[in-house]
């Protein structure tokens, strides 16, 4: 997940979407094809030894989404639109994807300062991910 600072504040409750990210192989491909075809202006994201990129709306300069590369806490993903669920307790909304079918898909990993995640698969083997945010 890239740079998500600037995310709405409605965007910030349990249930809302709070970022999405492109996973793929050739990062900068995809980047430089988004540019183009929508306009984004990508932002560099220092991902140790690799650059990750942030997408930009080009009229107010807001992080929209990130395309990253498929490798690091990627690196099990396919090439997909990998949406970021909020979720109140990170621990027991991975305990109920079990539950109730899902599975998980990555263990609870730190995503940036105060934000941990998950990747999930539910019953129909669609993917997302789950992320708490500690509180400020």
């Amino acid at each position: 997940m890239s740079d998500t600072n600037t995310q709405d504040k409605e965007s910030s409750a349990p249930g809302s979407i709070g970022w999405t990210d492109l996973t793929v192989a050739d990062a900068p491909a995809v980047r430089d094809f988004y540019e183009q075809v929508v306009g984004w202006q990508p932002v560099d994201v220092e991902m140790g030894g690799y650059q990750d990129y942030c997408m930009r709306e080009p009229s107010t300069g807001r992080n929209v989404a990130g395309v990253c590369h498929a490798r690091g806490v990627n690196k099990h993903l396919p090439p997909v639109w990998l949406i970021y669920i909020r979720v109140a307790d990170l621990e027991e909304s991975l305990r109920k994807c079990v539950e109730l079918g899902g599975r998980v898909l990555a263990e609870p990993a730190a995503l940036g300062p105060g934000a941990r995640h998950g990747v999930i698969a539910d019953p129909a083997g669609a993917i997302c991910a789950v992320y708490e945010q500690a509180l400020a």
